[in-house]
């Protein structure tokens, strides 16, 4: 069964705009046929003819299911609109035309709350075809309501682009790991850290009860990368993440995790195949992004002989470059064997390192 949508653009300079999209679509997909009044593409989810009639644009999208088919719509619809002069008007007709939903966003239902440690408490959500999310992609956004307000999601738009809320519903966007994922039942795990100073994600996790919703989109990030040897590393924002990871591995996987936490109690049981040791790094005390325990326990790591070893990092800003820079310049791992990556700064909510971050890349 196939899934297929279409539609009729009308724009000025038709014949330059097509050759432009039909050059840069090359980029992101097989070339079928190519002619200069069009072209035929292969996007491994779908495909899409696109071709110049009488000065106007017709793409004719194509999936083998709905969700591809609104991905597709979504992919193409962007291009056209950044590529073309003014705004163009795009309507698609035929299969999902009457779709209000992004095709990667769920309402997700609270089930039930607890603590694991201290300072970690797992969120049991359900939701429909939840397919979609079982990847070996990490992370989602959660789209958590704002108080009192009734909550306002995204929508897909008439050109096949999502419309993000603005108003006084829209949600605070935040992201974490899938924990577990359970698609037969409809539900999945995400794990919070809980902080003294709370924000919208230790807020929701710290009041929320049975039935309240939350939104879900994703999945994304990357996830686990088969080496002869891994190395793992990370702070508490990481655990859910590197925990999820050593369960993925092959049971016959080698490496180490070293994972920072605040002390003994916030320890996990993780089952990691036999040949990966774990290693557990205690703040006792200190506060988080203030030391070089992470740092210290990376460059204290005995490192195999053989290639074929990738390392991966996710922690507190200021650890990250300092890791980064002693991966790189001392140890010279390519960038091709290792991913080192902020998922948070000290002194910074979300929102602002975002900004900060983004600017600094």
């Amino acid at each position: 069964m196939s899934f297929t949508a279409k539609t009729r653009i009308e724009v000025p300079a038709a014949e330059s705009l097509i050759a432009s999209l039909c050059t840069h679509l090359e980029k992101h997909a097989t070339l079928r046929s190519r002619s200069e009044d069009g072209g035929s593409f292969d996007f491994g989810n779908g495909t899409a003819l696109l071709r110049r009639q009488a000065g106007t644009l017709h793409i004719l999208a194509e999936a083998s299911s709905e969700a591809d088919l609104l991905y597709l719509r979504m992919m193409l619809a962007s291009h056209v609109v950044e590529m073309s002069e003014g705004e163009p008007r795009i309507v698609w007709s035929g299969d999902g035309a009457g779709v209000a939903r992004p095709p990667n966003f769920r309402v997700m239902t609270v089930l039930a709350a607890r603590d694991i440690t201290p300072h970690m408490r797992r969120l049991t959500l359900k939701g429909d075809d939840l397919s979609w999310f079982d990847s070996p992609h990490l992370h989602v956004r959660l789209f958590i309501p704002p108080g009192s307000v009734e909550p306002e999601w995204p929508r897909l738009l008439e050109n096949g682009l999502v419309r993000l809320p603005q108003g006084p519903g829209k949600p605070h966007v935040r992201k974490y790991t899938i924990r577990h994922i359970d698609v037969a039942a409809g539900t999945l795990d995400v794990d919070f850290v809980t902080h003294e100073v709370a924000g919208p994600g230790s807020d929701f996790v710290a009041s929320t009860q049975a039935g309240d919703p939350v939104g879900m989109a994703g999945p994304g990030g990357g996830g686990y990368t088969a080496a002869r040897w891994n190395l793992f590393a990370g702070d508490e924002t990481a655990l859910p993440a590197i925990a999820r990871m050593l369960e993925s591995m092959p049971r016959d996987g080698r490496g180490l995790a070293l994972i920072e936490v605040a002390n003994k109690s916030e320890e996990q049981t993780i089952p990691a195949p036999e040949g990966v040791a774990v290693r557990w790094l205690h703040r006792n005390g200190a506060e988080p992004g203030t030391t070089d325990l992470l740092l210290d326990a990376v460059r204290a790591v005995e490192w195999p002989d053989e290639d074929g070893h990738f390392t991966w990092v996710a922690c507190e800003f200021e650890a990250f470059r300092k890791i980064r820079t002693y991966l790189r310049k001392e140890r010279h791992i390519p960038r091709d064997r290792h991913l080192v990556v902020a998922y948070w700064r000290r002194g910074q909510n979300e929102d602002s390192f975002a900004t900060v971050k983004h600017g600094e890349e």
